[in-house]
């Protein structure tokens, strides 16, 4: 149960850039979701959409697997699929789709406290400035023990990580996941400082 914001203009432009399927998670549309908005943001860039959907609960591997089966037809027309929900759905829906550009529609807004239990391996820090779009649709920051943003460290072995190596190292997903859709990988761009206000607060000075 988390509440989502939807993306600035700048970052909608950048995820419309292609043939794109947009799905919208309705799962926990009681709590907030920016309906309004993306309705605005769909009609605003339907000259690039292949087809738009609204899904219940899109952190539900099972459901999900089940609605991409429907969709195929319009998943290979799309060469993205820009999800509107928290950072779970973007990341259960982008284990789905191994070879396709997935990205985030939203960010989710930090509220301090206890919000509930995800359903599935993957998580959502709400750390208001989502990374996705940048790191092929994994968390650095959930996928990586040491949740570093400017790529791995010197740790990991063989693609585990050395805090735990039972567990995949962050990183070597993210960079097996980019040389799969054909994205760039995250330490070749510019990445900027954490606005750590979003936490403390879950409102900021800039856009986003």
């Amino acid at each position: 149960m988390l509440v989502t914001r939807i993306k600035n203009e700048a970052e909608l432009k950048e995820a419309f850039s292609g043939r794109t399927l947009a799905i919208s998670c309705h799962g926990c549309r009681e709590v907030f979701f920016p309906e309004d908005q993306v309705e605005k943001a769909l009609n605003q860039y339907r000259n690039c959409l292949v087809g738009a959907a609204s899904l219940d609960y899109l952190c539900r591997e099972d459901f999900s697997q089940v609605y991409l089966q429907k969709m195929e037809n319009l998943i290979t027309q799309s060469s993205r699929v820009v999800i509107f929900s928290c950072g779970v759905g973007v990341q259960v829906w982008a284990k789905l789709l191994p070879g396709k550009i997935v990205l985030a529609g939203c960010n989710s807004f930090n509220i301090n406290g206890f919000q509930g239990l995800t359903p599935t391996r993957w998580n959502c820090h709400q750390c208001g400035e989502c990374w996705l779009n940048t790191t092929a649709a994994i968390c650095p920051l959930t996928a990586c023990s040491k949740g570093l943003l400017n790529g791995p460290c010197g740790g990991a072995k063989n693609g585990k990580c050395e805090v735990h190596p039972s567990v995949d190292c962050g990183w070597h997903l993210i960079y097996e996941r980019t040389q799969a859709t054909g994205q760039k990988f995250l330490p070749a761009q510019k990445v900027a400082v954490r606005d750590y206000r979003r936490l403390v607060t879950g409102t900021t000075t800039r856009e986003g």
